[in-house]
């Protein structure tokens, strides 16, 4: 915490995101977080993805950001999850398969207590435990380490069959977040053969495809095509969804739960989402481009999003 203080001290355009909680509401079925305060969940993990890679000065604020409404959904809705124990074997896993995304999950376990928020400002520190792509051995919440692309569904196939030896398949659901670069790999579709293969039900896997990459569109590097229907060939139920409609993001995570085979749901998205600046835009792809400047700007925005997305809330809750 000391060292997140120190790091924070001199950075003068950085401001803490005002109440980071949503407001409290007396409802029946509080617990389940409804699909505003999923969305002003996403505004508050984009808050501190921007003010991380600010603090940082590198990452992949882009890519965490076009992922954000499907965190947000997953932490705060769909995941059977506890932050106080983070072994607790029924557990639903999560792998974040495109592991340059960090700070996104990073923001979520944060939020959900896995560990202090003030930790998040050690993003990419010497010294912190919040390095540049998961790392399951030093971070609370991550399942497995992550980074190189393609490698990810793999891992979440042999998560299943291990829990399927637990006795386990029927109560943990695996969720796994890949990006359009996973798809471009071939071992990602020798799992997409696998799991139809080997009789896996409890996996989901989410392509965050925003169609941008380091070196210029997703189509421009490697035409990945229809990837839904690559999905369906292989034996998955496959659906595709704008990945920023929260209640479709959640209604398709919720579904995927219950069906007697592998789900693929293939979320439309743009990269630097809930920043102008930054959304749909090439050139920003682990740049350091988080100056000051920019970050203001990008909070300013943002902060003034979490403002009426909570007025909108007190006026519902009143």
């Amino acid at each position: 915490m000391a060292k997140a203080a120190a790091n924070l001290a001199h950075v003068t355009h950085l401001r803490p995101v005002p109440d980071p909680a949503p407001p409290r509401r007396d409802r029946a079925g509080a617990e389940q977080a409804s699909i505003a305060e999923l969305e002003r969940w996403a505004t508050v993990l984009r808050l501190d993805c921007v003010s991380m890679l600010a603090v940082a000065k590198s990452g992949h604020l882009d890519s965490s950001l076009s992922a954000a409404d499907i965190v947000a959904a997953l932490y705060y809705r769909v995941l059977r999850h506890d932050p106080h124990n983070p072994a607790w074997p029924e557990r639903d896993r999560f792998v974040l398969c495109k592991g340059h995304a960090a700070p996104i999950q990073y923001a979520a376990l944060a939020h959900t207590g896995y560990f202090p928020r003030e930790d998040l400002m050690g993003l990419r520190q010497i010294g912190a435990h919040l390095q540049g792509h998961p790392d399951m051995n030093r971070t609370p919440g991550i399942e497995v380490s992550t980074g190189s692309l393609g490698q990810g569904l793999s891992m979440c196939a042999g998560i299943c069959l291990a829990l399927r030896l637990d006795g386990l398949a029927d109560t943990a659901h695996v969720f796994g977040l890949l990006s359009d670069g996973d798809c471009q790999e071939g071992q990602t579709w020798e799992a997409a053969t696998a799991a139809p293969h080997f009789g896996i039900t409890n996996l989901t896997a989410i392509v965050d495809y925003n169609h941008l990459q380091t070196d210029g569109t997703t189509e421009e590097v490697m035409d990945t095509g229809d990837v839904r229907a690559k999905f369906e060939s292989f034996g998955w139920d496959a659906v595709e969804i704008d990945g920023h409609d929260m209640e479709a993001v959640v209604e398709a995570l919720e579904r995927s739960r219950a069906l007697d085979r592998p789900a693929a749901i293939v979320c439309q998205t743009k990269k630097g989402k809930g920043v102008s600046a930054m959304e749909g835009r090439f050139g920003f792809h682990g740049k350091a481009a988080v100056s000051p400047e920019f970050a203001a700007e990008a909070l300013e925005e943002l902060e003034a999003r979490l403002e009426r997305q909570s007025e909108e809330l007190d006026g519902d809750a009143g």
